[in-house]
């Protein structure tokens, strides 16, 4: 009988972890009787009662399994480690706030079934906030035409991973793992399931503007080179467009030297246009270099405090 191991990403989920457990353990009673499964709750150092809940869950059911992240590692870490724990012949990812449908599983697993190796759910409309489903579309679509690798248009992570692609994401040894741009750039034929994400049933969302500007950061650093390459064609404009005006200048006062008085006015103005520009790329240079120097390290994903119901440690991704 094949298993299939679901992992669920929490902090402060204390109103989710257990209604989601009993959702899931329906779920495979009902529609997946076939099939084995166990489910991997991930911690990331929540600051509510959302621990002592998982480590009741797993005492009621050895099927559940806990893993307590030492410090909160952040939203992309903690769930790309989890998955690398799961030990079943495939792995489904989805939150813990019942954004992701539950209805969704059985269609997932019916195209793993069909020979898909990845399944994943398109967000094809939403029930969050319609500003903010709108800005996630524009910068999905910017981040699709500017880098050199397909990526997916409001693609979340929320899918069904055969084992087959959760042991090349284990070979990749990756400290700064994106989960999105890698089944984009090295997962296998996919299935793409639309689906309506549905709002929080309970709790508050734990991400920010710092948080979603981390997560555009890392998906434009990671696959574009366009940040780079702007920073080289405006400097070389701007320094020709120097060099022509200083010419220019040059004649002008040379022809009308008591008459043209060029002031102070054009100096500060592009001095002022300069240094603003030079700021700006420095910036976007330090992004780069932030994400190279998070790679260079090979820190672990994440530190283990504990874990529960693991028959067996395996090796730290």
């Amino acid at each position: 009988m094949k298993t299939i191991s679901v992992v669920v990403p929490c902090y402060n989920e204390e109103e989710n972890v257990e209604a989601l457990a009993d959702g899931l353990r329906n779920l495979f009673k009902k529609d997946l009787q076939n099939y084995e499964y166990e489910i991997i709750f991930i911690d990331n150092d929540s600051n509510d009662n959302t621990r002592d809940l998982i480590r009741k869950l797993c005492v009621d059911d050895q099927r559940i399994k806990g893993i307590f992240n030492a410090k909160n590692f952040g939203q992309f870490n903690s769930p790309y480690y989890a998955m690398l724990q799961s030990t079943g012949d495939c792995t489904i990812l989805m939150a813990a706030d019942f954004q992701d449908p539950l209805d969704m599983v059985p269609k997932f697993v019916k195209e793993w079934e069909g020979g898909y190796k990845i399944v994943i759910g398109i967000k094809k409309s939403s029930q969050e906030n319609k500003l903010m489903y709108w800005l996630r579309g524009c910068y999905y679509k910017m981040i699709k035409k500017l880098s050199n690798v397909e990526q997916i248009e409001q693609f979340t992570g929320f899918g069904l991973y055969d084992k087959r692609f959760i042991q090349v994401m284990r070979e990749l040894d990756d400290p700064t793992p994106f989960l999105r741009g890698i089944v984009a750039e090295l997962g296998f034929r996919r299935k793409e399931i639309p689906y309506e994400q549905q709002l929080r049933r309970a709790g508050k969302t734990s991400n920010n503007f710092y948080k979603l500007y981390d997560a555009a950061m890392l998906s434009f650093t990671s696959y574009t080179k366009v940040g780079l390459r702007l920073a080289t064609i405006f400097g070389s404009i701007c320094c020709a467009v120097s060099i022509l005006v200083a010419f220019i200048y040059l004649v002008m006062k040379l022809m009308y030297w008591d008459r043209f008085v060029a002031g102070m006015a054009p100096l500060l103005i592009g001095m002022c246009f300069l240094g603003s520009a030079q700021i700006f790329f420095i910036g976007v240079v330090g992004e780069y270099i932030l994400s190279i120097n998070s790679r260079v390290m090979k820190r672990p994903l994440v530190v283990e405090e504990e874990r529960i119901n693991f028959k067996e440690v395996q090796d730290e991704a």
